[in-house]
This record gives structure tokens, C-alpha cells and sequence, in this order.
């Protein structure tokens, strides 16, 4: 049994939590791989084009690989005056990647943000789910040091 079954298996393979496995499919691959989502179009009689809609529509999706983790750098207005650029620049130069990229090693994904909704922190980084105001170069050698 592979991954995509023993998720669709969780949902009871009910159509209606079409998203949720999509989610919970990029979870265990960091990303939405073709192998899997032909699977998962055969397990649910969904026709493959009907989810790559819904896989292209949504920017939680990847339909290119990942990193294990995701680093989120706001670039919007708040944040850019306070500093976006500079942090941004850190971040490339510390995980020796580009935005939109993932690292050789695919431990990281560089991504940037329009807006976090936390302007009051600025700048901020987002790392797997944790928000990061202001870091420091030394901060930001602690919070990479602990992704494995």
C-alpha cells in the first residue's frame, strides 16, 4: 500500500475531502509528486485534470519539489521599509538559495510573501509555521541550525 492509499483510506476515499488529501499528500511528500496524484485521481474516479485545477489553483500546493522546510520572507510594504531586503539577502546568503528555489540538499524552500498579516514585526520570516520578527544573523543561525 502506498502513501496516497493509506491517506485516501483515512478519508474513507470521500470526494468531498478532495483538499485535505491534496494537504495531506504534499505533508509526506513536501510536495505533490505526478505518481501520486495519478493514484489518487484512480482511487477517487476523479479525473487527473479536475486535480491538477485544484493542485495549480491554490498556492498551498507544489507541483515542484521542496525542502523539508519552508522559509517564508515577507516582502510586502510594512515589512519592506523595515527591512525585507536586507533579511531576504541574509537568508539567500546563509541557505545559498534563491526565492522560489529549494536547496541541493532539499532541506529548505526559499518562498516570499506579499503580506504575513503581521506588519507589527517587521520583517518577518515564517519557518515552518513559526513566525520569526526581526531576526538577527545570529538568530537566524540558531533557527536553521535546528532543521534537520
Amino acid at each position: 500500500m502506498t502513501a496516497v492509499d493509506e491517506i485516501v483510506d483515512r478519508y474513507q476515499g470521500g470526494k468531498s475531502a478532495l483538499i485535505q488529501i491534496l494537504l495531506d499528500i504534499q505533508r509526506e511528500y513536501y510536495w505533490l509528486p505526478k505518481e501520486a496524484l495519478i493514484r489518487l485521481s484512480e482511487r477517487l474516479e476523479i479525473p487527473l485534470n479536475q486535480i491538477y485545477h485544484i493542485a495549480t489553483f491554490y498556492t498551498a500546493f507544489s507541483l515542484t519539489p521542496r525542502g523539508r522546510h519552508q522559509v517564508m520572507v515577507c516582502t510586502g510594504t510594512a515589512c519592506y521599509i523595515r527591512g525585507a531586503p536586507q533579511l531576504l539577502h541574509k537568508v539567500e546568503e546563509m541557505l545559498k538559495v534563491k526565492p522560489g528555489k529549494t536547496s541541493s540538499d532539499m532541506r529548505f524552500t526559499l518562498i516570499t510573501a506579499n503580506c504575513l498579516g503581521c506588519c507589527a514585526l517587521g520583517p518577518v520570516m515564517v519557518i515552518n509555521g513559526e513566525y520569526h520578527g526581526n531576526p538577527t544573523t545570529a538568530d537566524l543561525g540558531h533557527i536553521f541550525e535546528a532543521c534537520e
